[in-house]
């Protein structure tokens, strides 16, 4: 949900740059979970017992940090919440959940498998890994209803109008 970007003052309280839509989602949670940068498994849950928005920053104080130097060195750390606390609506399904997905065209030919999900500012853009030819490829489908026609999620399969060749 967003990262730790800088040091807020002297006494432990950290800038977070948060990569949702919504900057205040992370207030509704007063624990954490972090992830040190390059480590891909290892999250340490931490309780947050002060955040707030300020000047349309979010800064938090998280428990165990007391300095200015300790959040200095937890620079880059990944901030998230399980999705289990995450509100969501009916039908609705987190980028993550996509990864996996079978992606095929409108004549139902497979054009690969979901890697995951990028956002380039316009709109996200889904990454399809193609493993089976002799050279992997990867083909980026933009996120948006021209191209997708239709996610099945029991089905795990999505549905785009996009060539083969592209």
């Amino acid at each position: 949900m967003g990262r730790i970007a800088a040091p807020y003052g002297v006494q432990g309280w950290c800038r977070v740059q948060v990569f949702s839509d919504d900057p205040e989602a992370l207030l509704d949670h007063e624990v954490w979970w972090l992830q040190a940068p390059g480590q891909t498994d290892a999250w340490q849950q931490r309780d947050v017992p002060e955040a707030r928005m300020h000047s349309g920053a979010l800064i938090a104080k998280v428990a165990g940090i007391e300095t200015r130097e300790q959040i200095l060195a937890l620079r880059g750390t990944l901030v998230g919440v399980p999705q289990s606390a995450l509100p969501r609506q009916e039908g609705e399904l987190f980028w993550s959940e996509l990864v996996g997905f079978e992606v095929v065209d409108r004549d139902g030919r497979s054009l690969g498998q979901v890697e995951g999900l990028t956002d380039n500012g316009a709109h996200p853009i889904l990454r399809v890994r193609d493993a089976s030819g002799e050279t992997p490829r990867e083909r980026l489908i933009p996120w948006v209803p021209i191209y997708i026609d239709r996610v099945d999620a029991p089905s795990r399969r999505i549905e785009v109008d996009w060539d083969p060749e592209y």
